[in-house]
């Protein structure tokens, strides 16, 4: 089993605000014609943030879900290139480029600590302690009192809320030293542990501390009206520990001393994902709780699925380890993943139309403690995780994110970000081996569904899968482009790229028909990321035939060939498949197929 926590997703936040300040100068300083243009509009006059109370004493609210800083016409700054259909396209690298028409999902973005508009970064965060905020237990809340936490100084809340702007809100609530010195008084606790930061903690589990929790943020959200905040995204809860992440260090401290049994344990969080979520009502999804699938808890296997469980109940969800691609995020129950017994991995979770915040954490590559050997490589694998996670919103700081290092592939990330497959601009697959040494060992999650090459999963899909179709296009691991406990070893060996079928030359693929629906023709690009390492032709195929060839010219470096087709998908191809990539040279290995619609959906 992994150890406790080793790394925070938030390293020390002096560094943070100086790379992302250092970033964002320069992007200001250097951007050209590629520039992305400020996607928040102008600033309204006057103070933004909510300033009025409320009386009423309800635990519920209605709000119909805002449109976000996204819904501003904001399209992709690198404009696909159309070529004719006889006259297939090919360019160097990969290729990230969208139709012109394309827009962010709505509620969907990245956020930080600061916004950076020339990083497409427009959602800022509001940080305030608990003590600064509820000082006293029967006052109003403080708007006017400065505070800290997490070695970090926090503004007044009025100030930071009439900054204006959209936002996301911590209130870091679990330290001694966060907490108000009346509640440990009301409620005689103490510190039940101290985590990796030093950092001493109180038990929020406890029912007079949790009592007087819920009742801070009720008069944050509901009576100073930041629920209703048009300028409000989301908050982070509950509010415990490391940087307001809801890992189990402290609560494992706390049970290996007696201080807390299972049971209790287990009664108060359901009863704290109750309050929450009656708390928000509609809005409950902008309640992000901070836990995940399977926490290293002691308690395993009882505590393995409560992140499902908040998101059941209504709440948002975020995870801070997708740098990590690879490792305990295959089977991810809150997020709608899990692996099939061929090892691919399917997602299906309830559409709804609540704003609801599936999240995650992308900035430490180099930073956190982790060493990447590929920085560049570690930032798209652990983004095309995030987004077959369907994730809408993304943590990023402009300078340990890379986002100036390969920023086509982060514009894709922003306009990829939240789309469902009706609406999403394209459907992909990245085309790999890769290993999850967390699941393997937990071989009694499949126990009731064998899983063929544990503990290496195929591919990341979002709304195009590969097809083995035996005899005619079985894919093999290829072993060009290898990749070894990168940004750390828990990441395992990712093996990049599949080789063609042996026989045939092909891969076959399938396309999602909640993506192209209907039974009409689709005119589509076909993007198909490949090495070019040998010699021969690369070809598309569908039910109405072979597409012009691209020649193989043995140059050893990546490339990608667009070809523009009328899609009807129809699975009119043997295996009940929709597409396929034939190659004369039986070795040639494919990493990444795109298929882009040319027109917007509906």
């Amino acid at each position: 089993m992994r150890p406790l926590v080793t790394r925070p997703s938030a390293p020390a936040v002096a560094a943070r605000f100086a790379a992302g300040l250092a970033a964002a100068l320069l992007l200001a300083a250097c951007a050209g014609d590629s520039t992305p243009a400020d996607p928040s509009g102008a600033p309204t006059d006057g103070p933004s943030g909510p300033t009025g109370a409320s009386s009423s004493p309800t635990l519920a609210v209605d709000v119909p879900p805002l449109p976000a800083e996204a819904d501003v016409p904001d399209g992709p700054a690198y404009v696909a290139k159309v070529p004719g259909p006889d006259r297939p396209l090919v360019t160097d690298g990969d290729d990230w480029t969208l139709p012109a028409w394309v827009r962010p999902a709505a509620f969907s973005g990245f956020f930080s600590e600061s916004a950076s508009l020339p990083d497409r970064v427009a959602v800022r965060s509001v940080d305030v302690s608990w003590a600064q905020v509820r000082p006293t237990e029967d006052g109003p809340l403080d708007l006017a009192a400065s505070g800290e936490a997490q070695g970090m100084f926090f503004d007044p809340l009025g100030q930071q809320l009439d900054e204006g702007g959209p936002y996301w809100l911590r209130m870091f609530s679990s330290g001694v030293d966060w907490a108000p010195a009346w509640v440990v008084e009301k409620c005689d606790v103490g510190a039940v542990g101290t985590d990796y930061d030093g950092q001493q903690h109180l038990p929020i589990w406890d029912d007079c501390v949790w009592a007087e929790l819920r009742d801070t943020w009720r008069m944050l959200l509901l009576d100073q009206g930041i629920l209703a905040d048009p300028d409000f995204r989301f908050a982070y809860v509950p509010g415990g520990f490391t940087w307001s992440e809801f890992d189990y260090e402290m609560v494992n401290s706390a049970a290996r001393s007696g201080q807390v049994t299972r049971e209790a344990y287990l009664e108060w969080y359901a009863r704290m994902v109750d309050d929450l979520a009656a708390m928000a009502g509609d809005q409950s999804g902008r309640l992000v709780f901070t836990g995940e699938d399977y926490p290293w808890s002691e308690w395993a296997p009882a505590t393995d699925l409560l992140a499902a469980d908040a998101v059941r109940a209504g709440l948002g969800v975020r995870t801070g380890i997708t740098e990590l691609a690879n490792f305990h995020l295959s089977e991810a129950p809150a997020y709608g993943s899990r692996v099939l017994p061929d090892g691919h991995l399917e997602l299906r979770r309830e559409e709804t139309d609540r704003p609801v915040v599936f999240g995650t954490e992308n900035e430490c590559y180099t930073d956190c403690g982790y060493a990447s050997d590929d920085p560049r490589y570690a930032v798209v694998a652990s983004n095309l995780k995030a987004l077959q996670l369907r994730m809408n919103w993304i943590y990023v700081v402009p300078g340990p994110s890379l986002l100036d290092a390969v920023p086509e592939h982060w514009d894709w990330v922003r306009l990829s970000a939240g789309q469902r497959p009706d609406t999403s601009p394209d459907a992909w697959v990245a085309l790999r081996d890769a290993e999850d040494r967390y699941l393997r060992d937990r071989t009694d999650l499949f126990e009731d569904r064998p899983w063929r090459g544990a503990p290496y999963v195929r591919n990341l899909e979002r709304w195009l899968v590969q097809v083995d179709v035996p005899g005619r296009a079985v894919a093999r691991r290829s072993s060009v482009d290898v990749h070894r406990g990168d940004p750390e070893p828990d990441n395992g060996t990712a093996y990049e790229g599949l080789l063609v079928d042996s026989s045939t030359g092909a891969l076959a693929f399938r396309v999602d028909r909640g993506f192209l629906a209907g039974d009409e023709d689709h005119d589509v690009l076909v993007k198909a990321t490949y090495l070019d390492a040998g010699r021969g032709t690369l070809r598309l195929r569908t039910a109405a035939g072979d597409s012009a060839a691209v020649s193989l010219t043995g140059g050893g470096v990546w490339r990608t060939a667009t070809f523009r087709v009328a899609l009807r998908p129809d699975q009119g191809l043997p295996g009940r498949t929709d597409l396929w990539l034939v190659s004369s040279d039986r070795d040639l290995t494919l990493r990444f197929v795109r298929v882009v619609r040319l027109d917007p959906p509906g």
